[in-house]
């Protein structure tokens, strides 16, 4: 039942995410031999990169100062930058490849048939195959969700070149923490299972009923019921979930090109901040809970309820705007008398037995519980798939490959976040107002994992409240901007990139989550006071 990737780019990464998970074991994280950390007071044992409070920056220093200083003590963090700012500027040139890939592929089939109606006398099977390794690879490179493992090579290699083969290992294997990829993974395929999606298809119409289940009531009652669920089954699983019903409601009418990235955009806007009612669910608020000793009623106080509005209110924006479009894919919902729709064996209408949809709840609850334990929710995903093999003519075919693409781009873009503290650090603490910190931290998430800025940000002694709550509020606010700045956006491009011809591009995105961004930031402007 379990139907994973077959092409050689997506082996190719099984077997690279299985060295991750490999390398996330206990056995690889301990030091081995004995090993002495790189660095007297840490226990990293790598000697890239250096952790901040090593560099003995002064105090009344300047951020610029700071940011050349540290270039100069350690040049490979210019060349880990170089490498990442080329892995975003490849991510932006996906559209290209893909392209050009498929000029490619046409060539190859084209030349293919004319040698087989020149060879008339030479049997098929020695004619040339069918593959094109150009097409292939070009493919490769215009996946998103691949671009930031293929650029770890090149940071592996100046690895090597500024320090060694051995601190390469010891940072791949023990320094680099890959618990948040690996639960994406599990969640993901656990909650794209259709006992799963059925249950929240079912919560999610008996919103829409109150709007006459009309392809309008459908779209809003995902794009607010659905984020607002991540504050309790974690970013990922509302992604998820939203996504596949969006897959299944709206975007098979084919709208248009602005409604659907505005779509795309107000769904990962509000997912980023769709979690910020509770500390446990929204990766930039779990990353600063403990430290800052951030509750959930804290959370939801300070910053949860204004997300709530800034959800609701941009949702109102949009439908105001697209609302002729919205009633006319109604008549794309409803095919006239004697037209037909075919559905796909995961769109059957067929209900599940509530045992086997409890049961496959209890799953997803046992993985979001024990989210910072491999261990135990990869454990737990193993008795998962028993149970869907038992159970399989009650369940779809549970595609491994887009969970495996997005737990790979999760953990290179994890890889590549850590060497990239140096200069992010000295721009979050460099004693701006708060606002500026705020619209500074949403910039800078769209071009870094936003959990990545907000744990920098916890690393730093001496910001002030305010300072703290400008820095979350920002990361939260620029999740949406890009597929990178949240972690659970590159789930939602998996399942929903289908439906973009030739793929999402990155500038419509951002032109898509703009004016909720915008709203979001606003909102959480004016109210900051009462953070």
């Amino acid at each position: 039942m379990l139907r994973a990737a077959t092409s050689p780019a997506l082996t190719l990464l099984c077997s690279l995410l299985t060295l991750l998970v490999l390398s996330a074991s206990p056995l690889a994280a301990s030091p081995a031999g004995g090993q002495k950390p790189a660095f007297e007071g840490h226990d990293q044992l790598a000697h890239f990169p250096r952790p901040l409070a090593t560099y003995n920056d002064q105090a009344e220093a300047s951020t610029r100062v700071k940011i050349m200083s540290r270039a100069a003590k350690e040049p490979f963090n210019v060349a880990a930058t170089v490498i990442f700012g080329l892995a975003i500027l490849h991510t932006f040139a996906s559209g290209f490849f893909r392209k050009w890939a498929h000029t490619v592929e046409h060539h190859h089939q084209e030349k293919i048939e004319r040698e087989r109606r020149t060879a008339r006398h030479k049997p098929q099977d020695d004619a040339e195959d069918d593959v094109s390794f150009g097409a292939t690879m070009l493919h490769f490179l215009g996946e998103v969700e691949v671009v930031f493992g293929i650029w770890v090579i090149a940071l592996m290699g100046a690895g090597v070149y500024f320090h060694s083969w051995h601190d390469v290992q010891n940072y791949l294997g023990h320094d680099v923490i890959f618990t948040e990829p690996l639960f994406v993974v599990v969640i993901m395929a656990i909650a794209a299972s259709r006992p799963v999606i059925q249950f929240a298809e079912k919560c999610v119409a008996a919103i829409a009923s109150l709007g006459g289940g009309t392809v309008a009531s459908w779209w809003l009652a995902v794009l607010t019921l659905g984020p607002l669920l991540g504050s309790f089954i974690t970013e990922p699983a509302a992604m998820t979930i939203s996504a596949m019903i969006l897959a299944r409601k709206i975007y098979p009418l084919r709208p248009s090109n602005k409604l659907a990235y505005g779509t795309l955009g107000l769904l990962f806007v509000h997912v980023s901040i769709g979690g910020t009612m509770t500390h446990f669910a929204a990766p930039p608020i779990l990353m600063v809970a403990t430290i800052w000793q951030w509750t959930t009623p804290f959370v939801f106080l300070s910053i949860g309820w204004k997300c709530v509005i800034a959800i609701v209110v941009s949702n109102l924006l949009y439908f105001l705007a697209f609302r002729r479009e919205l009633a006319e894919l109604d008549h794309r919902a409803h095919p006239q008398e004697g037209e037909s729709r075919l559905l796909r064996w995961a769109d059957r209408e067929d209900p599940v037995p509530a045992s086997i949809t409890l049961v496959h709840l209890g799953f997803l609850a046992w993985t979001v519980l024990s989210s910072h334990y491999p261990a135990m929710f990869l454990g737990g995903f193993l008795f998962f798939i028993a149970f869907v093999e038992a159970t399989r003519h009650h369940q779809n075919f549970i595609g491994l490959r887009s969970p495996i693409l997005v737990g790979f781009f999760l953990g290179a873009l994890v890889i590549h976040g850590r060497c990239q503290s140096w200069w992010i650090e000295p721009l979050l603490t460099s004693g701006m107002p708060e606002w500026i910190l705020l619209l500074g931290s949403a910039f800078l998430t769209a071009f870094n994992d936003n959990a990545a800025i907000t744990f920098l940000a916890s690393q730093a002694p001496g910001l002030t409240d305010l300072a703290k709550y400008a820095v979350v509020a920002g990361a939260v606010a620029g999740g949406g901007l890009t597929v990178i700045a949240n972690a659970p956006n590159p789930a939602g491009q998996a399942i929903l990139g289908r439906f973009f011809k030739g793929g999402v591009s990155a500038a419509k995105l951002a032109l898509g989550a703009a004016i909720p961004t915008a709203v979001v930031l606003t909102i959480l402007l004016i109210l900051r006071a009462g953070a």
